[in-house]
């Protein structure tokens, strides 16, 4: 099997933003609704009153779904040992998300709470990568991540109820961001993107969202179930993880240092692996000269950030994305004269 490249997938968001993909697919654009580019997908994104609607699904540039053809012949594309243990999903999705607004304060169900309230095999738990920043009226980038010490559910579920949002920051730790940095954000961690931040984010294959504010970013009523995702106001407080923090303590836990390793004509940067999650692995790619990614025996995808260059020794230009099936060949990559070939390497689930 070759490698199958896909198109990008855009996904309606109630926030604004996506000015910075447009910008990486070389497009002069404003912020809009679609502030997210979903990559090697076989999910379909939650947006209430656009059910009807399918976004977020990857497809060949023939119109046929990487969710087709992995179906198709799943332990052939997915690998044996996946299959056998993770059916036909593949487990994983990448998306590049650039916020122009603060995201709402909310909370993924950890792959536990997932299986109890939503009949789901996978949660949500995911990880950030910063690659991009911008200063919105004066603000630079920063996150929301995690509860601070002595939040309990009661108080949460007060703040809720009151709409209380400052008081609701104020529960949560804020860190400014650089591009680099790279936070991972377990199910039931609360947290919220903040204005300006351009990243890639590695995650389970669900949408599941937990919300806690009643009003978007652009003043619109969020709808009781965009709330609590179908389960009811009182369960969605399940899912959150009420063992807060100091902040040193939360930065030092969720913050990970990347790991690099040189080979000849390119550097493979570990932004997150097995060690720090068995959920997914994401690697950075920076090749300067030609890089060889061997046969294996699991499948992964591949997404250009930066520079031109060949994949088997056809041209591939930054915003390509492509899915390596596991039974495939080896493929290689070669940096045009003078460039650096920069692409995200991910992989699903450890099997």
């Amino acid at each position: 099997m070759l490698p199958i490249k896909l198109l990008p997938a855009s996904a309606w968001r109630s926030y604004l933003g996506g000015k910075m993909i447009a910008e990486l697919h070389g497009k002069t654009a404003e912020d809009d609704h679609f502030p997210e580019e979903w990559i090697i997908s076989t999910v379909t994104a939650r947006n209430v009153g656009r059910e009807h609607i399918v976004e977020g699904l990857s497809m060949t540039p023939d119109g046929v779904s990487l969710k087709e053809l992995i179906e198709k012949d799943p332990e052939k594309m997915l690998g044996k040992a996946h299959f056998e243990r993770y059916g036909s999903t593949t487990g994983v999705l990448l998306k590049l998300l650039d916020a122009a607004v603060r995201l709402a304060v909310q909370v993924h169900p950890s792959k536990e709470k997932a299986k109890e309230l939503f009949s789901s095999e996978f949660g949500k738990t995911e990880c950030w990568h910063i690659i991009g920043k911008r200063e919105i009226n004066g603000e630079k980038p920063y996150i929301y991540l995690g509860f601070k010490e002595g939040v309990t559910r009661e108080h949460w579920k007060r703040m809720f109820d009151e709409q209380n949002i400052k008081g609701m920051l104020d529960c949560l730790h804020k860190f400014d961001v650089e591009i680099g940095d790279t936070f991972l954000i377990e199910g039931g961690q609360p947290h919220a993107i903040g204005t300006g931040c351009f990243l890639v984010e590695i995650q389970e294959p669900t949408d599941y969202t937990i919300r806690t504010e009643r009003l978007s970013a652009t003043g619109a009523t969020v709808p009781d179930v965009a709330c609590h995702q179908g389960i009811g106001f009182e369960k969605m407080f399940d899912c959150f993880d009420y063992n807060g923090l100091i902040k040193e303590e939360t930065f030092k836990r969720w913050h990970i240092e990347p790991k690099t390793q040189t080979v000849d004509g390119a550097t493979v940067i570990e932004l997150v692996g097995y060690d720090d999650t068995p959920m997914f692995k994401m690697e950075m790619l920076e090749v300067t000269k030609s890089l060889k990614i061997e046969k294996g025996s699991v499948f992964s995808g591949l997404y250009v950030l930066n520079g031109n260059g060949t994949l088997n020794g056809e041209a591939v230009a930054k915003g390509d994305q492509f899915f390596l099936p596991a039974d495939r060949d080896t493929v290689e990559f070669s940096a045009a004269d003078g460039d650096t070939l920069r692409l995200l390497h991910v992989f699903g689930p450890k099997a």
